[in-house]
């Protein structure tokens, strides 16, 4: 693809509109950059692109600017009822992913992983057996550097380990991972697609232009796999926590076993894995097939996959007061991770809801609250919301703020207990991100007084 002198349209100056803008720039495009936020809200995105030669429009842009366009690049979240992406379909103008963007110039192969929940992880994991199996990976996408930051440079690597977004698969074209793996489809960013089945379809599209020798990586335990697999032209290896498929990995006991062909090749010890909850040993089954398809090796990954401590926000220990146990998991921004993440622990829990909701069904948690938890902590914009569907399954009282909320949860909580943040909401009531949250949530935890320090002091 020849990008001099064509005319291209960069919608939203976030991390990735900002890589988009550079690079496009760089290959002598006419570069036009818009955002809704004022000046003053992007200085630190401006000054990225500080001496490159584009046009940059602030605080909300008449559609016409889209007239006389090649291409249009939204940034992922910008989404598809946005009058500049509705007028340029309306004038039959190319809209396409960065990801799309960046991959025809592209010289490395692919994998790829997307799913509602896990992506980051997994791709953090694959990216972390090739570099122990002694081979070099470029690890980005929706996180760390995005494609088009990378593909402007030498190009060395033996693989590009990509997380997916279903905003950056629903306007691809020509995209390909030689492995990708869809971990599971649950209903978020209902906000921004259309219903769960759009959403679904988006992200199926990752094994769109996958050819014969290719390989799809599958959840045998999700509904529909089976007739996914059944219209895909790569080679299907399926993962699951309830059995050992024919094709793919399993879970048998206390071994991950590998099949090909319904024949046994090799295992690995369940107890490789450090990081806690069942979800996560089918996140590592997940990333070791795409793994064996790069051509690791058996003992690489399994030393790889023990030395993997996970990430941070994601069931992540957060310290110990008085006897109770505090975990970060703010990466938790819908139902479904707040279910897998409640899964890990048999101690009683304190779970902390709220933020910003993204329309989820927290009426879905019911059973496994009942279950599993001893107190719910509701907080943020969300929490009323939460309350009317599930306030009163369990002692549940509201907070205004998340910090609120880890204070009531530890002046109720035994020793014994866990505090969960688990929010399933989106931050963005009162953080940056995900991230922020985290963040501040650990903070908060780090001031806590030890009560059996002050108990000892009076």
């Amino acid at each position: 693809m020849e990008l001099q002198g064509k005319k291209i349209l960069i919608v939203g100056l976030g991390k990735t509109g900002i890589a988009a803008a550079r690079f496009a720039a760089g290959r002598g495009a006419a570069v036009t950059v818009t955002d809704e936020k004022p000046e003053a809200d992007l200085r630190e995105a401006l000054g990225a692109l500080e001496g490159l030669a584009l046009r940059v429009l602030t605080g909300g842009t008449d559609a016409a600017v889209v007239a006389g366009r090649d291409l249009v690049v939204p940034s992922p979240g910008v989404p598809p009822f946005n009058p500049l992406i509705r007028e340029a379909e309306r004038r039959g103008i190319p809209v396409v992913s960065e990801i799309e963007l960046a991959f025809r110039f592209l010289r490395v192969p692919v994998i790829a992983i997307t799913g509602t929940n896990g992506k980051t992880t997994v791709t953090a994991l694959v990216g972390h057996i090739l570099a122990k199996a002694g081979k070099r990976a470029f690890v980005g996408g929706n996180i760390g550097t995005p494609l088009a930051g990378y593909v402007g440079g030498p190009q060395d690597d033996d693989w590009a380990v990509l997380e997916l977004s279903s905003f950056q698969l629903q306007r691809i074209e020509t995209f390909r991972a030689r492995a990708a793996v869809l971990l599971n489809t649950a209903p978020d960013h209902l906000d921004y697609h259309a219903d769960y089945e759009e959403y679904r379809r988006a992200k199926e599209r990752i094994f769109e232009n996958q050819q014969p020798g290719d390989l799809a990586v599958l959840n045998a335990d999700e509904p529909g796999s089976a007739e996914l697999a059944q219209r895909l032209k790569a080679r299907v290896a399926f993962f699951s926590s309830t059995g050992v498929p024919d094709e793919g990995m399993g879970l048998r006991g206390a071994e991950l076993v590998c099949r090909t062909g319904g024949r046994e090749v090799e295992s690995y010890p369940l107890s490789m894995i450090r990081i806690p909850g069942r979800h996560n040993a089918e996140n590592v089954m997940a990333a070791v097939m795409a793994a064996r398809y790069a051509g690791c090796p058996p003992g690489a990954i399994a030393g790889a996959v023990e030395s993997f401590r996970g990430l941070a926000h994601r069931i992540e220990f957060a310290g110990e007061k008085g006897g109770v146990a505090f975990y970060d998991d703010s990466k938790g921004t819908n139902v479904s991770a707040v279910l897998r993440a409640l899964e890990a622990f048999e101690q009683p829990v304190i779970l902390l809801l709220g933020g910003r909701d993204k329309n989820g069904d927290f009426r879905a948690l019911g059973p496994t609250i009942r279950r599993r938890v001893k107190e719910m902590v509701l907080f943020g914009e969300a929490r009323a919301s939460i309350g009317d569907q599930i306030g009163g399954l369990v002692k549940t009282q509201t907070a205004a703020t998340m910090s609120d909320a880890v204070h009531a949860a530890y002046a109720d909580a035994a020793p014994g207990d866990v505090v969960l943040l688990s929010p399933g909401c989106a931050s963005f009531d009162e953080f940056r991100s995900y991230a922020h949250r985290g963040e501040v949530f650990k903070e908060t935890v780090n001031r806590l007084e030890d009560r059996t320090t002050a108990a000892r002091r009076n």
